[in-house]
């Protein structure tokens, strides 16, 4: 099975209808994916999440409120993250790796502080510290004002030809799958998730404490020229925890995972498997 075509099933826990897909091996932890602000289980990328469920378990879920899961989004990261957690343990899972691209990044940060236990290890991608740089509305504003098909073009992409191009093929690949889509996030969804992405950022964290707090080892992947969350951030995270790796991808902005996918993969890979 694939990202394309795994059925969608629910498990419920704590009055919550959760939506997920897993697929991949039976054996080893599974990889749970935490996803982007508005994003559902259909804004993953197939050429990244299939190549990794090639050698273990992967999940990709909507969060509360999201997609095809009841509920109303928080709009908190911490919310959010005991959620997730909320719905990992339905899962009966005892223990997971973590790829949080973005506000997933965020929840991911959150998850560790909160059920350590939980997590081997951590992938951070295009993300921010508590009490990071953000410019999401700026950016978002300024994409929504080019009338383009997709805005994910300009919002996750740089402005050079080679990366527009990596834009345009992602937005392919992520509309691979024909049936059983996710339907689009309104309001009731980007709204809280936007006032969660501020106030994380807002906040300030004296001394990067939850940063130093995390444990687990920790792979930060990051745009050279990430306009959303710059660059700056990455290096925050990897300076602050004594357990981080890091690796800028050039020519790229908010989705270098996207637009480096076979790169991202092999050293998501090397980081899980070590």
């Amino acid at each position: 099975m694939s990202l394309e075509t795994e059925q969608t099933r629910f498990v419920d826990a704590n009055g919550i209808r959760f939506a997920y897909r897993s697929f991949g091996q039976t054996e080893g932890v599974p990889l749970v994916f935490l996803q982007h602000f508005t994003g559902t289980m259909d804004s993953w990328d197939p050429a990244l999440v299939n190549p990794l469920a090639a050698t273990r378990p992967v999940i990709v879920f909507n969060n509360t409120g999201v997609g095809t899961s009841s509920g109303t989004t928080p709009d908190s990261v911490e919310q959010m993250a005991a959620d997730a957690a909320t719905f990992i343990e339905a899962l009966g899972l005892k223990q997971v790796d973590l790829l949080g691209f973005s506000l997933g990044g965020f929840i991911a940060q959150a998850l560790a502080a909160q059920k350590p236990q939980l997590m081997r290890k951590l992938i951070v991608a295009g993300s921010a510290p508590r009490g990071g740089e953000e410019h999401l509305l700026a950016v978002l504003e300024d994409a929504l004002s080019r009338g383009v098909p997709d805005p994910r073009v300009p919002l996750f992409f740089t402005p050079s030809e080679a990366s527009q191009a990596a834009g345009q093929a992602f937005v392919q690949r992520a509309a691979a799958r024909g049936k059983d889509r996710d339907p689009e996030s309104t309001e009731s969804v980007s709204n809280p998730q936007a006032k969660a992405i501020i106030t994380w950022c807002a906040v300030g964290d004296p001394d990067n404490a939850s940063l130093k707090a995390i444990t687990q080892p920790t792979l930060i992947a990051h745009g050279s020229d990430d306009t959303m969350f710059p660059s700056d951030n990455a290096y925050t995270m990897f300076k602050a925890m004594t357990t981080a790796q890091l690796i800028m991808y050039p020519g790229s902005g908010h989705g270098a995972i996207f637009q480096h996918h076979r790169a991202f993969v092999g050293n998501a890979l090397t980081f899980l498997d070590g």
